[in-house]
C-alpha cells in the first residue's frame, strides 16, 4: 500500500461475488442462488478501505458476473497491478471427483457430467494461477476464496512456480462444503474477515488467518460434514496489510512459517517475474466451451471404432491432439500451465512440479501430521541438491469408522464414484496414498474383513510412530491430592472414585465413531467382561458427543460450572500441546491414567490402489510414488518426526517416556504406572459394535404402581400417570416400550395397559389416559419385577439400550423384604437391565431402602421427593430413547 503522498497507486483489488445464478434447475444446474454473497462485496470493500489496505478507487467490485465478464476483468486488473493485487471470490465452488482441482462458478455456470465432470462457465484455479496471476507484474498477490471446497486450491498453489509472491486465504479446508448462512447478512467467513480487518491496521496475513481460524472455532462453526470449520492459509512469504504500509519480507526457508516470522522494515524490492506465455487461443476456446470438447472426444472415439478406413487421420493421433488441450483446459494434471521452464529452485534452477502425496489421518491427529508435513516439505530429505521439492503433501482427516468401512467395502466406489448415495471421495476425501490411524488395530480391522475384490491394498508399518495414553483429564480442583491414589486402576473404578470424591462430577468422551480416542476410551468404559449399559451411564450427557477430543476440550469452557466439574477422556498429548481454543480454556486439568484404556499408537499405512499411477505394473509413476512415500515414512520414523512428536506432547512408542520431558506441564506424569498401551482388533470391533447398538433404538418397560395406596398420588402432572406421560417425549418411533399396571387383582401381578412394541406418542398417551386407574388391590412388586426381567430377557441380548422404570409410592410391605427382596436383587444384578425407580414421596431412596438397593445393584437410579422427579426421569428415558425431547 503506497502512502498518500506517493504517485498514482499501483495496487488493485478485484472482488467477485456471485450470488445470482442463471441455471439453478435442470440436469446441469448449480446448487442454487446465494443471497448472502450479495452482502459480501460492500462489507469487504468498506473494510479494505477503512483498514488502509486500498483506496476506494482501486477496488473493482464485480457482482454476479458471467464467465466472459469475469475473465476480462481478471486479465485487466491483473495487468494493471504493480504493487499489491488482491483477488477475492465468493460463490459456488466445485471439484471433480478426484478433488485435485477447484472450479469457481460464475453466473452462467452449468455442470455437464460425461467421461469427466465438466464445469462450464467456471474458472479453474489452475488457470487463474497459471494464465492470469502468473502474467501479472504485481509484487505480491493475495487470493481470498470464500466458497465450498476452497481448501482444494492449496494443492494447485503448492505446484505454482511463483507461489512465493502469492498468499492464499481459503474459507474452509479441502473437500468440505459450507453453509452461506443467513441471507440477510454476509457469509460467515467474509463477515469475520471484514470485522478483523477493521479491528487494527498493519495486520499480517498470517495473524489475520490465525484470528479467523480461532474466531470460527469460538463460534462453533461446522462444515456440512459436521466437522469443525477451519479456514486455511498457504504462504511462503509474509504480507502486512494496513496503514503501516504493505511489506513483503521473504521467509527464511529454515526458519518458522508465516505465523512466526518478523517482517523486516526495509525488505529488498523483488524483481518482477518474467512474463509467462499465454495459453493459445484454441485452449481458451476449449476452456470456455467444455461441451464442444466433450463432443470432439465422442467423434474421435466413433472414428476409432470405424478403423483407419473410416476417413481422416488415424484415431490415435486425433485423440492425442485432443487430449493435450483437454488436460490443459481442465487442469487435471497440473502441467502446461507453468510454461516450459517449470518451477523455480535455487540458483535459477527450473524445477518440475513435485509429486503430491495424500495423507489421511485420524481427526485428533490431523494437526500433528499437518505440522509434520509442513516440516518435511522444507527438510533436506525432501529437497534436491538444486533446491527443488521432491514431494508435496496434503493432510486431511475423516471419521474413523467411515474410513474403516470405506477401506473394507467401498474401495471401488472410492476409486470410481457411481452415485450420490455412496461416494467416499465426497464424504471422506480423495483416495489416500497414506493412512495414519491412531491405532494399528484399525488397520487390522480393515485387513480382517476387507472385500476380496477390494481395489486398495494396505501395508501397515510394524511399529507405531509415537504413543499417547488416553487419560481422564480432571479439573485441577479435584486433583491431585485427593485422587492420586486411584490412578492406574480400571477406568470404571476410577470414575466411581472420582464421582464419590466430589458431588456433581460428570465424565465425557469424544464420539467413538468419529475418532479413535473416543473408541479407545469406550473399550475401558465397557470393562472386562463388558457392561455396555453401565459404561454408557458413566458418560451420560444430553445431546451428541463432541466429534473429537480437541472439540471436547473446547466445548467444556462454554459453561464454567460444567467445566469445573467435568472430567474428559482425551489423549494425553492435548494436555501438553494444547488445543486451538487454548485462550478460552478456563479450567486447568490433571491427567489420571486408567490401567485398562489402550493408548493412541499412530501407525503409517501405505495404501496402494489398483490401476493408479502405474503402481500395479511397477511403472515409473508407481516407483516415484513408492519412493516419495518411503521417504516421508522414514522421516517420520527418524529424528525429523521425533522432533515434531516431541513438540506435540507424544511419548516414545518403545519405552513410553515423554519425548520432551522438559516441557511437561504440571498435570502430566513423567512415568505413569504400566498401562494398557495397545488395542486389539477384536476389542475395538466389539466396543464399536456395542456402542452403535446402544446408540440405536431402545427398549423401556414401565411398571406403574396402580394399587390402592396410590390413590392420593394419581392425579395431576406429578401423579403416577402424569409422570409417565412426561417421559414419552424421550422415546421415538423406532423405540420399543410397554406399560404394565402393577396391582394384584387375582389375575396376576400386573395388567397390560400398552403392549410392548413401537408406538406413536399420541396413541401411547391416549392408552395411558383411558386405561390407567387405581385398583382396590395391593401391589406385588416382587412378582412384577421378576416378570419384567423375564420380559426384557426374552427381547434378546442384541446390545440395544434397555431399562425398566418402576413408578411407585414405595409402600411395599412384605412383598420386598427378606428372601423376596434378595431374589429381586440377584435378578437385577444378573440381568444387567438397569431399573430406574421413581418414588412418589420422601425418603424412598434413603440408603438401604428396597428401591434404593434395587436401583443400585442394577445400575439404575432411584428418584424421590429430594429430586426433581419429572425432569430426572425424563433425562433417564432420553438417554435410552431416540425421541426429540
Amino acid at each position: 500500500m503506497q502512502p498518500e503522498d506517493a504517485g498514482e497507486p499501483m495496487d488493485r483489488a478485484l472482488l467477485i461475488g456471485v450470488s445470482d445464478y442463471r441455471f439453478t434447475k435442470g440436469p446441469h444446474a448449480v446448487p442454487g442462488k446465494l443471497p448472502a454473497v450479495e452482502k459480501n462485496l460492500p462489507v469487504l470493500r468498506e473494510a479494505l478501505v477503512r483498514a488502509g489496505v486500498f483506496r476506494d478507487r482501486n477496488i473493482v467490485p464485480l457482482p454476479s458476473p458471467d464467465f466472459a465478464e469475469a475473465a476480462r476483468e481478471l486479465q485487466r486488473v491483473a495487468g494493471e497491478a504493480r504493487g499489491l493485487l488482491l483477488v477475492y471470490f465468493a460463490g459456488h465452488g466445485a471439484i471433480p471427483s478426484g478433488g485435485d482441482e477447484l472450479y469457481l462458478q460464475m453466473r452462467d455456470a452449468q455442470v455437464f457430467a460425461g467421461e469427466h465432470t465438466v464445469f462450464n462457465a467456471a474458472v479453474s484455479f489452475s488457470d487463474l494461477m497459471g494464465t492470469v496471476l502468473a502474467t501479472s507484474r504485481a509484487d505480491r498477490i493475495v487470493v481470498i476464496l470464500d466458497c465450498c471446497f476452497a481448501g482444494n486450491a492449496a494443492r494447485v498453489w503448492e505446484h505454482f512456480e511463483d507461489k512465493r509472491r502469492v498468499v492464499l486465504l481459503m474459507s474452509v479446508q479441502a473437500n468440505h462444503r459450507i453453509d452461506a448462512g443467513d441471507p440477510d447478512t454476509p457469509t460467515p467467513y467474509t463477515e469475520n474477515l471484514a470485522e478483523l480487518l477493521g479491528e487494527e491496521g498493519g495486520r499480517t496475513v498470517s495473524r489475520l488467518a490465525a484470528r479467523l481460524r480461532r474466531r470460527m472455532a469460538e463460534q462453533k462453526r461446522r462444515t456440512l460434514r459436521n466437522e469443525p470449520w477451519q479456514p486455511q492459509l498457504r504462504a511462503d512469504a509474509e504480507v502486512t496489510l494496513g496503514r503501516r504500509g504493505l511489506r513483503f519480507p521473504l521467509l527464511d526457508p529454515d526458519g518458522p512459517g508465516p505465523s512466526g516470522s518478523d517482517p523486516s522494515p526495509d525488505p529488498p524490492s523483488p524483481s518482477p517475474p518474467p512474463r509467462r506465455p499465454r495459453l493459445p487461443a484454441w485452449v481458451v476456446a476449449l476452456w470456455r466451451r467444455p461441451r464442444a470438447l466433450a463432443e470432439k472426444w465422442r467423434r474421435a472415439r466413433r472414428r476409432e471404432d470405424s478403423g483407419p478406413d473410416g476417413g481422416g487421420r488415424p484415431a490415435r493421433r486425433i485423440l492425442l491432439r485432443l487430449a493435450v488441450p483437454a488436460l490443459l483446459a481442465l487442469g487435471m494434471l497440473g502441467v502446461g500451465l507453468y510454461g516450459p521452464l517449470g518451477l523455480a529452485g535455487g540458483d535459477d534452477t527450473r524445477c518440475a512440479p513435485p509429486l503430491e502425496l495424500r495423507v489421511l489421518t485420524d481427526a485428533d491427529l490431523e494437526e500433528t501430521f499437518r505440522t509434520a508435513a509442513d516440516a518435511y516439505l522444507t527438510s533436506d530429505a525432501n529437497t534436491t541438491g538444486a533446491g527443488c521439492r521432491r514431494t508435496g503433501i496434503t493432510v486431511y482427516s475423516a471419521g474413523s469408522s467411515d474410513v474403516v468401512d470405506a477401506l473394507r467395502r467401498r474401495t471401488d466406489a472410492w476409486q470410481e464414484p457411481e452415485g450420490a448415495e455412496v461416494n467416499p471421495q465426497r464424504d471422506i476425501g480423495p483416495q489416500p496414498d497414506v493412512w495414519i490411524p491412531a491405532s494399528r488395530a484399525e488397520a487390522d480391522r480393515v485387513l480382517e474383513e476387507q472385500d476380496t475384490d477390494a481395489v486398495a491394498e494396505l501395508e501397515p508399518g510394524e511399529s507405531p510412530l509415537a504413543h499417547s495414553p488416553v487419560v481422564l483429564a480432571v479439573p485441577e480442583r479435584l486433583a491431585p491430592e485427593g485422587l492420586d491414589d486411584i490412578t492406574g486402576r480400571p477406568l470404571t473404578e476410577m470414575i466411581e472414585a472420582l464421582t464419590g470424591h466430589a458431588e456433581g462430577v460428570t465424565v465425557r468422551r469424544p464420539d467413538p465413531e468419529f475418532t479413535d480416542s473416543g473408541l479407545l476410551a469406550t473399550v475401558g468404559l465397557y470393562g472386562d467382561p463388558p457392561s455396555v449399559a453401565e459404561g454408557e451411564r458413566m458418560v451420560g450427557q444430553q445431546g451428541p458427543p463432541s466429534p473429537t477430543a480437541g472439540d471436547l476440550l473446547c466445548d467444556l469452557p462454554e459453561d464454567d460450572a460444567v467445566d469445573d466439574r467435568t472430567a474428559a477422556l482425551v489423549p494425553e498429548f492435548l494436555l501438553v500441546s494444547g488445543v486451538d481454543c487454548e485462550d478460552n480454556t478456563r479450567t486447568p486439568r490433571w491427567a489420571l491414567y486408567p490401567a485398562d484404556v489402550p493408548g493412541m499408537d499412530p501407525v503409517f499405512v501405505r495404501v496402494r490402489w489398483d490401476d493408479a499411477d502405474g503402481d500395479d505394473d511397477g511403472g515409473d509413476d508407481g516407483m516415484a510414488r513408492d519412493a516419495a512415500v518411503a521417504s516421508f515414512r522414514d522421516w517420520l520414523a527418524g529424528d525429523g518426526g521425533s522432533d515434531v512428536f516431541a513438540r506435540q506432547g507424544f511419548r516414545d512408542p518403545d519405552d513410553g517416556e515423554l519425548l520432551a520431558s522438559e516441557h511437561k506441564p504440571d498435570g502430566v506424569k513423567l512415568a505413569p504406572s504400566p498401562l494398557d498401551e495397545s488395542a486389539g482388533r477384536n476389542e475395538m470391533e466389539q466396543a464399536l459394535s456395542a456402542y452403535q447398538a446402544y446408540g440405536g433404538p431402545g427398549r423401556v418397560l414401565f411398571l406403574l404402581d396402580s394399587s390402592g395406596s396410590m390413590a392420593d398420588l394419581w392425579q395431576g402432572p406429578s401423579g403416577g400417570p402424569g409422570l409417565l406421560r412426561q417421559t414419552l417425549g424421550g422415546l421415538g418411533a423406532e423405540d420399543e416400550y410397554g406399560v404394565w399396571a402393577v396391582a394384584d387383582t387375582g389375575d396376576g401381578p400386573y395388567e397390560t395397559l400398552l403392549g410392548f412394541g413401537r408406538h406413536w406418542r399420541k396413541d401411547a398417551e391416549e392408552a395411558v389416559d383411558e386405561r390407567a386407574r387405581v385398583r382396590d388391590a395391593s401391589a406385588d412388586p416382587h412378582a412384577a419385577l421378576l416378570a419384567a426381567f423375564d420380559e426384557m430377557e426374552d427381547r434378546g441380548d442384541d446390545g440395544r439400550p434397555q431399562m425398566i422404570v418402576h413408578i411407585t409410592d414405595g409402600e411395599h410391605g412384605e412383598h420386598l423384604a427378606g428372601g423376596r427382596l434378595r431374589e429381586v436383587l440377584d435378578r437385577a444384578e444378573a440381568s444387567e437391565v438397569p431399573v430406574t425407580v421413581a418414588v412418589l414421596g420422601s425418603g424412598g431412596c434413603d440408603e438401604g431402602r428396597p428401591d434404593q438397593r434395587i436401583a443400585e445393584v442394577s445400575g439404575g437410579r432411584c428418584l424421590d421427593a429430594g429430586d426433581d422427579v419429572g425432569a430426572a426421569l425424563h433425562d433417564e428415558i432420553a438417554r435410552i430413547g431416540t425421541g426429540d425431547d
